[in-house]
């Protein structure tokens, strides 16, 4: 994440939703107009079955296909100058290994996009792989929460520059594969133990919010922004429109995924590459 490319900027600011990862950036903090608008944009696809789909609520059962050929739409974020693409193998993340590998290979042989890919990587001979098939940057949700000692072995060993920490909330309680798992571990406790392991950016979605195009979880980002000042937080779930980026950027989110705004035309690839 930190050598995410900056344009015309010292300093810079991200915003993340389900398909798509924005980058700000802006010369003064305290010009909120620039906060706004200087925003580079980078994008996320959710794959099933090697298509490019969305869930509601994490639920796999309501599942949408928007495109069946996940390089087509990776082009499309290219093309209006994105940079940075955000690959979820969601067969993946259920079946605890990794299955979307010829939908990495494919963008990354085949696109210039920063990509960093995550669901069902459990083993390092899998992270190993996943970074030799091209992703720059590793996801890590489920590995995080039920085998600890792994993945702080692969901090240590590889740093934490190479993953993004996935924290995958219902109601401040962690879940797991695939979403499908909840858990009584709190969302805070949870982000302070890998914050002091090194981890400095955390992309949080809350699963109540996902794919429900009803405005991303304010109050919840707020609570974790003053718990975590210094903790660069990615929002995710929710994001209907800009105003709902400009909101989450107003209260201090680093970057918000947008995914499903994007695939019911709320938002406007046009709209992005000028935002």
């Amino acid at each position: 994440l930190n050598q995410w490319i900056s344009r015309n900027t010292t300093k810079r600011n991200l915003m993340h939703t389900n398909d798509l990862l924005i980058e700000a950036h802006s010369e003064s903090t305290e010009d909120k107009e620039s906060l706004v608008t200087n925003i580079e944009n980078n994008e996320i696809i959710d794959l099933i079955e090697g298509k490019c789909v969305r869930l509601t609520e994490g639920d796999y059962a309501q599942k949408k296909i928007y495109n069946e050929d996940p390089l087509e739409v990776a082009k499309a974020f290219e093309g209006i100058g994105l940079i940075r693409l955000h690959l979820v193998d969601l067969d993946g993340a259920k079946a605890g290994e990794v299955v979307n590998w010829k939908v990495l290979e494919k963008i990354a042989n085949q696109t210039s996009l920063k990509i960093d890919f995550g669901g069902g990587i459990k083993k390092e001979a899998t992270l190993k792989s996943v970074l030799e098939a091209g992703a720059s940057y590793a996801t890590i949700g489920s590995l995080a929460v039920k085998s600890r000692d792994i993945f702080e072995e692969w901090i240590e060993r590889f740093g934490a520059a190479v993953f993004m920490l996935g924290a995958d909330v219902f109601e401040e309680k962690i879940a797991v594969g695939g979403w499908l798992e909840k858990t009584d571990i709190d969302v805070y406790t949870f982000m302070q133990s890998y914050m002091d392991k090194g981890v400095t950016q955390i992309f949080c979605t809350d699963i109540q919010k996902d794919g429900k195009l009803q405005g991303p979880s304010i109050e919840l980002y707020k609570k974790i922004i003053s718990k975590f000042p210094t903790l660069k937080l990615i929002a995710s779930g929710g994001v209907s429109n800009l105003q709902d980026l400009k909101d989450l950027r107003e209260i201090g989110c680093s970057a918000a995924i947008v995914g499903k705004a994007i695939y019911e035309n709320r938002i406007s690839l046009e709209a992005l590459s000028n935002f």
